[in-house]
């Protein structure tokens, strides 16, 4: 029997804290895995692309995933598909879930991890409210991504005013209201405003750029996961401790420079990260599979336990 998990289902069973718990522990192990991960992308014959990312795996967890997404810029949603998870004993099928979501819950709460060790106390708080009472946080791109990274942030540290820009007024402002923010007019104003800018958009043009920023900011950029896609500009890139999730995957996007370290290497405590308070970070993941079954097998269990979802039985 197949147990289905829908995006209702996936977003009863999950929790923040939950979640980056495994991803935590999923950066100090998934270097381990003799396996490497891989994210193939194609364009189609239509407005849109494919992604597949194979095998996900990790020490401990006798199972791994496979990803199948088709993401439709155009479309609402965007991206759509599904995430495939079998044993690793005979290779059943054990559940079949929604990928946006649990995309969205494993991105998103990995950069708020990556973001959070990165950032520092004070997170250039010069122009923020500050460590004492929590770093401003600045968001472009009020999307699902975004959502869960400010909810995972709210669990690893305090947080101070939220400030938001999205290409959709109406996005933005239902964004601010949930999270008691304000919205601004454009990218330069969150960068002048906000301690840590959290970017996750479609753009293929650099939003900000070195002289829109000042020392001691960190940056998250989410929109860098496949060719052509550019949020953050070259010189502020540069500039700034740049630290990924894999450097092989992020030199196959080819908007990144040479990476100075990977968020695996910061949670392992093998390269220091940020090492001045006026030092720029940047975290610009491309997304592992490992990550999806991270959070897949977090849903499963819970799912298991708690007698949610629906089960088939696909070879009937």
């Amino acid at each position: 029997m197949t147990l289905l998990l829908t995006h209702s289902d996936l977003e009863t069973v999950l929790d923040p804290e939950t979640c980056l718990d495994a991803l935590r522990d999923g950066f100090v192990h998934a270097d381990g895995v003799p396996i490497a991960g891989q994210r193939v992308r194609t364009d189609l014959p239509f407005p849109g692309t494919a992604t597949a990312l194979i095998p996900g795996l990790l020490p401990g967890i006798p199972a791994y995933t496979v990803k199948v997404n088709a993401k439709f810029p155009a479309a609402s949603p965007a991206l759509r598909g599904v995430i495939c998870l079998h044993s690793g004993t005979d290779g059943a099928l054990l559940a079949l879930m929604d990928s946006a979501t649990v995309t969205a819950w494993r991105t998103g709460l990995a950069a708020a991890l990556g973001t959070h060790l990165l950032a520092g106390a004070g997170a250039g708080a010069g122009a923020g409210t500050g460590a004492g009472s929590g770093a401003v946080v600045g968001v472009i791109g009020a999307g699902a991504q975004a959502e869960l990274t400010v909810r995972g942030l709210e669990a690893l540290r305090p947080r101070g005013t939220l400030v938001v820009h999205d290409t959709s007024a109406d996005r933005a402002a239902q964004f601010a209201a949930r999270h008691g923010g304000r919205v601004l007019s454009s990218a330069a104003e969150i960068a002048t405003a906000a301690d840590l800018v959290l970017t996750a958009t479609w753009s293929r043009e650099p939003l900000l750029h070195l002289n829109d920023t000042r020392p001691g900011q960190h940056f998250t950029s989410l929109g860098v996961d496949e060719p052509g896609k550019a949020e953050l500009a070259a010189d502020l890139l540069d500039a700034a401790v740049l630290v990924v999730d894999d450097r092989e995957l992020s030199a196959r996007v080819g908007a990144l420079r040479a990476a100075d370290a990977t968020l695996g290497e910061i949670v392992r405590r093998e390269h220091p990260g940020r090492t001045a308070d006026t030092d720029r970070t940047v975290y610009a993941p491309v997304g592992m599979p490992w990550q999806d079954l991270a959070v897949a097998w977090t849903a499963y269990e819970r799912a298991e336990r708690d007698g949610i979802g629906r089960r088939v039985d696909l070879l009937a």
